[in-house]
């Protein structure tokens, strides 16, 4: 399969896993989704890890690089959830299309890039499609009510919890470049998601061993996330081996129409009319950030 497809299904892939968790796991609180999420996930792919070489072989740069990209992933992974269960889709998920415009600033700052004449314009659409997506809080024929849209993101919940899961995101894929030096890209989704669901079992589950009673009562569901969310996290790493990492994450961006369209089909969410224009605004600001 080639990367393009493989990009798409990873999109797809997230988008039907947001969408199935807030569908069947509306009860469940953040920590234990993101059980679901990394613990269930980390099980489920361990069979990736048959014939990765010997991890006493790693550098100590590559577990100072984890040491600090788990608790990050993991605090990304708590507000992530809380949005997508507790507010609208087509208000939570357009905004991981800050991500790349956050890392234009983050990779600035640590590795000195600077940002190019189409990086800059992708900046302006992502601006926009954010100003659309809330356009109904400006007024017509009052210009001055045209920063109201801009206020909205800071005052709707979901908006601003998920600006700060594309603000962590932003850092953890910055740092990630280091990690992924010293580990052959084929093992690294499969052992980093295995770190990852034994930090959050150390972390949620081995104070509270009744949380697991609660996700069998919804093996269905569980196992469906989490099933999702491997098939989303293989066909990343498949996809990135292929190709540019760049133009893999914009196709992967994809995914921010998928959430709004389930938000609207699935969940009844209204406003379509701008929400869906608003993210093909910033899914476009997107892929000229990544060119």
């Amino acid at each position: 399969m080639d990367w393009v497809s493989l990009s798409l299904l990873c999109a797809f892939s997230l988008a039907s896993a947001d969408a199935a968790t807030k569908a069947w796991l509306q009860g469940f609180s953040a920590r234990e989704l993101v059980v679901v999420r990394f613990g269930v996930v980390g099980l489920l792919m361990t069979p990736l890890l048959v014939g990765m070489p010997p991890v006493l072989d790693l550098p100590a740069a590559f577990w100072a690089w984890i040491a600090v990209l788990i608790p990050l992933e993991i605090a990304a992974m708590l507000l992530y959830m809380a949005a997508i269960r507790d507010h609208p889709l087509s208000l939570t998920l357009p905004y991981l299309a800050f991500t790349p415009v956050f890392v234009i600033a983050v990779a600035w700052v640590l590795l000195g890039e600077e940002v190019s004449p189409l990086g800059a314009a992708g900046v302006g659409l992502v601006v926009a499609g954010a100003w659309l997506i809330n356009s109904r809080h400006a007024e017509r024929g009052d210009w001055r009510s045209w920063t109201r849209p801009f206020a909205a993101i800071v005052e709707e919940p979901g908006s601003r919890m998920m600006l700060a899961v594309a603000a962590i995101y932003a850092v953890t894929a910055t740092l990630g470049k280091g990690a992924m030096r010293h580990m052959d890209p084929k093992f690294f989704g499969a052992f980093y998601f295995a770190l990852l669901g034994a930090a959050v079992c150390l972390l949620f589950v081995l104070p509270r061993p009744r949380l697991l009673l609660k996700l069998a009562r919804r093996p269905g569901p569980v196992l469906l996330v989490g099933v999702l969310m491997s098939l989303m996290v293989y066909t990343h790493f498949l996809a990135v081996q292929q190709v540019e990492v760049a133009y893999m994450i914009a196709v992967k961006r994809t995914s921010l129409l998928f959430g709004i369209l389930y938000g609207v089909l699935v969940f009844r969410e209204t406003g379509l009319s701008t929400r869906l224009p608003g993210g093909l605004l910033m899914l476009a600001g997107v892929a000229l950030i990544a060119r």
